[in-house]
């Protein structure tokens, strides 16, 4: 069979020619995975109107670009210079169910405090709220002891609601993060992780806008001048350089 008979057929089916999904199979019986995401799913069905509910998730930003496809002109390919040490940060988000509103928070490590600061952010958002219901994965920082404390504290105001091992597309707000990383983080061209950043809130911002006149989003950390970062070799984001705080 010919080349240019394979392409017509190709073709004629709509075959793309595009990057395979990497994916983990869950290690749950299917049985016990659907049971688990038809009980989430009734629960989101049935919230009162003093319920919310979101999706939650958090996400690593690296200064090493993300390399990926990209619009060139032909005989000429893009470059995309790598800063030979990484540096990276980390974003906590949660979206609304109904996708009217967008949380997101900014920490330097990936740990139980950036937890704890998206559920205080959740708190102060939804302050008559009688129920706050959070559909996650089951990382570590959502099971420490000082996460535990706190839902303890605040019962039962928070409740969480584990999603099945590797299931992310029952958790709306990964869409999210791959239009992040599709819009921002791919292929940048930001020499420090502080420029990326703002790049990051800015772009966050406009989602926000698209979640509700209410939703904003609020780094956790502060943010020095450039100047200061730069002789303190650091680089953070701030409340008070992003308009929409």
């Amino acid at each position: 069979m010919s080349v240019s008979t394979v392409s017509r057929m190709l073709r004629q089916l709509g075959a793309k020619w595009r990057t395979p999904k990497p994916v983990v199979n869950c290690p749950w019986p299917r049985r016990r995975r659907q049971a688990r995401l038809r009980q989430i799913r009734l629960t989101l069905a049935s919230l009162s109107a003093d319920e919310v509910a979101y999706y939650d998730h958090e996400i690593d930003i690296h200064l090493n670009p993300r390399v990926g496809r990209d619009w060139m002109l032909p005989g000429r390919r893009k470059l995309v210079v790598t800063p030979g040490r990484n540096a990276k940060h980390h974003v906590a988000g949660a979206l609304a169910v109904d996708g009217d509103d967008l949380i997101c928070v900014e920490g330097e490590r990936k740990n139980t405090d950036l937890f704890l600061a998206l559920l205080d952010e959740l708190r102060r958002r939804n302050r008559s709220a009688r129920r706050i219901h959070l559909v996650m994965d089951n990382d570590c920082i959502h099971s420490s002891r000082r996460a535990q404390a706190y839902l303890l504290e605040h019962a039962p105001l928070i409740q969480l609601h584990c999603l099945p091992p590797y299931c992310p597309d029952d958790n709306k707000i990964e869409r999210v993060w791959l239009d992040l990383h599709a819009n921002v983080t791919r292929n940048h061209r930001h020499a420090n992780i502080y420029d990326l950043m703002l790049a990051v809130w800015t772009w966050l911002g406009d989602q926000a806008a698209e979640h509700g006149p209410a939703a904003k989003q609020r780094p956790s950390g502060g943010l020095p001048d450039r100047a200061t970062a730069q002789n303190h070799g650091h680089w953070s984001c701030t409340p008070s350089h992003v308009p929409w705080n």
